[in-house]
């Protein structure tokens, strides 16, 4: 379309109706079937929106006023959440979360996938879809008045200034509170990411079992400006706080933690449940950051599993051990590849202090690990593949069907990718028996998937 036929003009404004939700929360709508994003605006409302930007496809919008409000509109809980990137949609009730996502996996799966959406089942939605998140990772920075812990403003590196955050659990708020405080009243600087001046840059916590809380201070600065105050401070106002560790991030970029650590007091690690096992986090491990409905998810993924006790399971993208040592109580033999040395270490550490002995793990690329164990002699009756958000290469997905698996368990954090491989698998002999979404992060606009492909009857 030339410039001439595009049907608006920025700092126009216009009457649109929306229609959907874009992948970042946006409104999307059209003027003569031309698409028009407009931030904070839902499906089903009419609203008045002034052009921003005009491409050659598309434009953006911001939202005026809005002349006909969703039924599914509510007041968001946090009060910056339309300049936080965080949460995306918190101005649309959770029913009206649950109904855009499960939406979205069945549109994507008939598209994208090329199934019936009959397929997808009815989304599993969290039992708290506020102050659920174990983790917290706050940038710090500096302004003229002194240090700022916050969250970045949307599509920047701008910090807002935050006192609580409504999705975090609140022993991460008490922890950035304290924080803040610590750092204005002994006057310690934010870091400066422009200039690379000022010393402390994140404000990391986790909570494990039982409310325990394990802070890491990270710092631009090989030392940690008044250490010992820091941890005498947070062990009289923090109780709940068990480990205490400094990080040093010297090196410019998005890395939150660097390399060097080191522990000042209290725990080395904590210890987080789920699914009745036990892991030791580190700072430096992964663990899902939503327990409950990691829980449910994995529950969901042991179900399309369909183990009896001496099946033989692959986990093909194991990271730590979590879904793989899940397996194994209801398996005969699980095998956990995973390309990520460190991710295997832990993986075996966890089974070790589970008591776990009929999981092994291997530090390997699974689209070249699987074809030897299959040279090998190995037949195994369940393939699990729980991949990053661009999915599963081919030759993982040729090795996974070339096993010939009685069934493969897909776990994704991305519905696209998961439809695409689902695609290709189709290709290879599997067809998609069932998938279930999972809410793993409400308020925003990512949604989990875990599917069922069975081999195809020849």
């Amino acid at each position: 379309m030339s410039k001439k036929n595009i049907p608006v003009k920025p700092n126009e404004t216009y009457t649109l109706t929306i229609r959907d939700l874009g992948i970042h929360g946006e409104g999307i709508g059209a003027v003569d079937d031309f698409t028009v994003f407009v931030p904070g605006a839902l499906p089903g409302e009419t609203i008045q929106a002034m052009i921003v930007t005009a491409k050659k496809s598309y434009a953006t919008g911001r939202l005026i006023s809005i002349e006909i409000p969703s039924a599914h509109r509510t007041t968001p809980a946090c009060p910056v959440c339309h300049a936080c990137g965080g949460c995306q949609i918190s101005h649309l009730t959770y029913e009206g979360q649950l109904a855009v996502k499960e939406r979205r996996v069945k549109d994507v799966m008939v598209r994208i996938g090329g199934c019936e959406e009959s397929l997808v089942r009815p989304i599993a939605g969290a039992s708290r879809p506020w102050n659920y998140r174990n983790k917290m990772a706050v940038p710090v920075t500096q302004v003229t008045s002194g240090p700022v812990l916050g969250y970045y403003r949307q599509g920047s590196h701008q910090v807002i200034p935050i006192a609580s955050c409504a999705i975090q659990e609140e022993e991460n708020n008490r922890l950035l509170r304290f924080a803040q405080g610590f750092m204005t009243r002994h006057q310690l600087t934010g870091y400066n990411e422009k200039t690379g001046r000022g010393s402390v840059r994140h404000i990391m916590g986790r909570v494990g079992d039982h409310g325990e809380v394990m802070a890491v201070i990270v710092t631009a600065s090989e030392k940690l400006p008044l250490a010992d105050l820091w941890v005498s401070e947070m062990r009289k106002l923090l109780p709940e706080v068990v480990s205490i560790y400094h990080n040093v991030q010297s090196h410019k970029g998005n890395a939150i933690l660097g390399k060097e650590i080191h522990h000042l007091w209290g725990k080395k690690t904590l210890t987080s449940s789920l699914c009745g096992l036990a892991f030791e986090v580190s700072p430096f491990s992964f663990f899902q950051v939503h327990k409950p409905q990691a829980e449910l998810l994995y529950e969901k993924a042991l179900a399309y599993a369909d183990l009896h006790g001496g099946e033989t399971v692959i986990d093909a993208y194991c990271g730590t051990g979590t879904i793989s040592l899940c397996l194994a109580q209801k398996a005969g033999r699980v095998i956990g590849i995973e390309i990520v040395k460190e991710a295997i270490e832990d993986a075996k550490k966890n089974a070790a202090f589970n008591h776990i002995e009929n999981a092994e793990f291997y530090a390997a690329d699974a689209g070249e690990f699987m074809p030897k164990l299959y040279q090998e002699g190995l037949r195994p009756d369940v393939i699990v593949m729980d991949p990053v958000r661009a999915g599963c290469s081919e030759t993982v997905l040729s090795a996974a069907a070339g096993m010939q698996p009685s069934r493969i368990v897909y776990v994704s954090c991305n519905v696209a990718t998961f439809a695409r491989d689902a695609k290709i698998l189709a290709g290879l002999g599997y067809k998609v028996k069932e998938v279930t979404p999972v809410d793993m992060f409400p308020q925003t606009m990512h949604v989990e998937t875990v599917a069922l492909l069975t081999r195809k009857e020849k």
